[in-house]
C-alpha cells in the first residue's frame, strides 16, 4: 500500500471535538504527530500507533519545523499512515503549507481533514454569533504577534479574531485604538477554548488590560468589534456547556 501523510484538525481543545472523518483515519495511523496543545485522550483512539511529540508552545522550548518536517518525511518511508494531528484547523496557524510542502517534495501522498478552530470554539463558548445579520458581515483572523515579534492590529473587518495575545492584552488595546477602533468597542476574551477549564470575559477596547491577570498563561483568543458583543436576550445564569461560566470584567457603563 502506498504510503501517506494525513493532517487532521483535533479541534481545540477536548477530544470530542475530533470530527468523525479525523477519528477514523486518527484510528488507522502507524504514526502519529501531535501538537503539544492536543487532548491526551485522543490516544484512546489509536493506541496501536507510535505517538512521538512535536508541539510548539510560545515563549518555551519547541520542536524545530525542519526538524518536524524531516520526521513526517521519515517516517512517512517506513510507515503506510503518518497522521500529523494539529490542535485547532490545520489550515489556520498550522504552519501547513511548510509541511505539505515538505512531504510533496518527497513524493509522498498526503490528505487534509479539517477541524473546529478556536475563533470557532470560543464563538460557541460564549454563544457569540462571529457573523451577525446587519452588523457583522466579515471576519479577519489574525496572530496579534508578527513573525518578527511585531505586535499589530487592524480594523479590516466587521469583526476581528486575534489569536496568541495572552500575553500583550494590555499593548492590543493600545493598538487596537490606534487601528481606529473606539475605546467602548465591545471585546470577548476566551482562554482555553473548547477545554473544560475555558475561562471568558467581557470587556471593553479601551479596558482590554484589565483581562490579563484573568487569562495569564493560558492560550487566549480575543474577538473584537461585531462578533464580541452580547446578544440582546441575556442568557439564563448557568454554566457554559465546557463547564465554565461566563465572567464579565466590565464595570456597568463602562
Amino acid at each position: 500500500m502506498t504510503a501517506r501523510v494525513v493532517f487532521i484538525g483535533a479541534g481545540p481543545g477536548a477530544a470530542d471535538l475530533i470530527t468523525l472523518r479525523g477519528a477514523r483515519l486518527l484510528g488507522l495511523a502507524d504514526v502519529v504527530l501531535h501538537d503539544a496543545l492536543t487532548d491526551p485522550a485522543l490516544r484512546d483512539f489509536a493506541p496501536q500507533a507510535k505517538w512521538i511529540d512535536v508541539g510548539k508552545r510560545g515563549f518555551c522550548d519547541s520542536t524545530a519545523q525542519t526538524k518536524i518536517n524531516a520526521l513526517l518525511v521519515q517516517h512517512a518511508r517506513r510507515a503506510t499512515l503518518v497522521v500529523r494531528l494539529k490542535g485547532g484547523d490545520p489550515s489556520v496557524f498550522g504552519r501547513l503549507e511548510e509541511e505539505l510542502e515538505a512531504v510533496r517534495a518527497a513524493g509522498i501522498e498526503t490528505e487534509v481533514v479539517p477541524g473546529i478552530t478556536a475563533a470557532i470554539a470560543a464563538a460557541a463558548a460564549t454563544q457569540r454569533p462571529l457573523t451577525r445579520r446587519g452588523s457583522g458581515r466579515s471576519v479577519s483572523l489574525s496572530t496579534a504577534m508578527t513573525q518578527q515579534g511585531e505586535l499589530r492590529a487592524a480594523r479590516s473587518a466587521d469583526t476581528e479574531v486575534f489569536y496568541m495575545a495572552g500575553r500583550q492584552l494590555g499593548a492590543l488595546s493600545r493598538r487596537l485604538l490606534e487601528a481606529g477602533w473606539s475605546a467602548d468597542t465591545p471585546v470577548c476574551v476566551v482562554s482555553r477554548a473548547g477545554w473544560p477549564d475555558e475561562v471568558a470575559s467581557d470587556h471593553r477596547v479601551g479596558g482590554l488590560a484589565q483581562a490579563s491577570l484573568l487569562h495569564a498563561g493560558r492560550p487566549t483568543v480575543v474577538t473584537v468589534g461585531a462578533g464580541a458583543a452580547p446578544l440582546a436576550c441575556p442568557a439564563p445564569a448557568i454554566a457554559l456547556s465546557a463547564g465554565t461560566p461566563l465572567q464579565s470584567a466590565e464595570t456597568p457603563n463602562a
